[in-house]
């Protein structure tokens, strides 16, 4: 682990100075220089001090796990396509989550094969179109811009009966896409 470099990240994030850090830690300029350049070490209480002007501390710094993935790409999404639909994965490897987004496109005049009950919850957006959704024996209408939520006790699937493609945000919960 270069020491250094890390500090000066967290520096920098903090929109300190070399000079503004080494006046929070009574160190001075040119010792931030140096142990930022991988010239020397600090000790444990000196870098004590310098991680807590940081608003940090000792197993943070250390700590190796990675930053979580916030923000999604095109370029992170996964595509699968069929006669009925196309599926886009929203979140690359989801089904280790909680929620699992998707963006689904329903192809005119099609129903989609039916999702057996299970444990869970459902939500949809309809972005565009109009679908039928089906829970057990009832049928609802949901039009663009209308949402559904349910509990996945029950026999359920998605229908597009018009002459247009229907595209709906579906987030499960867990994963079951």
């Amino acid at each position: 682990m270069e020491l250094g470099a890390k500090i000066k990240e967290l520096r920098l994030q903090c929109g300190l100075t070399q000079e503004e850090l080494a006046d929070r830690c009574d160190l001075t300029k040119g010792y931030i220089s140096q142990l930022e350049n991988e010239l020397t070490s600090p000790s444990i209480a000196t870098l004590v001090d310098m991680l807590s002007a940081l608003g940090t501390n000792l197993s943070v710094f250390f700590s190796d796990e990675k930053e979580e993935q916030v923000v999604f790409t095109e370029t992170d999404f996964f595509e699968k396509l069929t006669d009925e639909q196309k599926i886009v994965w929203l979140v690359p490897n989801s089904q280790k989550n909680e929620m699992e987004p998707i963006l689904i496109e329903i192809r005119p005049n099609t129903k989609l094969s039916q999702d057996m009950p299970h444990e869970g919850e459902e939500f949809g957006f309809v972005l565009d179109g109009n679908i039928i959704l089906h829970i057990g024996n009832k049928s609802y209408k949901v039009k663009k811009g209308e949402a559904f939520y349910f509990e996945s006790r029950k026999v359920h699937f998605l229908e597009n009966p018009t002459n247009k493609i229907a595209k709906i945000i579906w987030v499960s919960s867990p994963p079951t896409f």
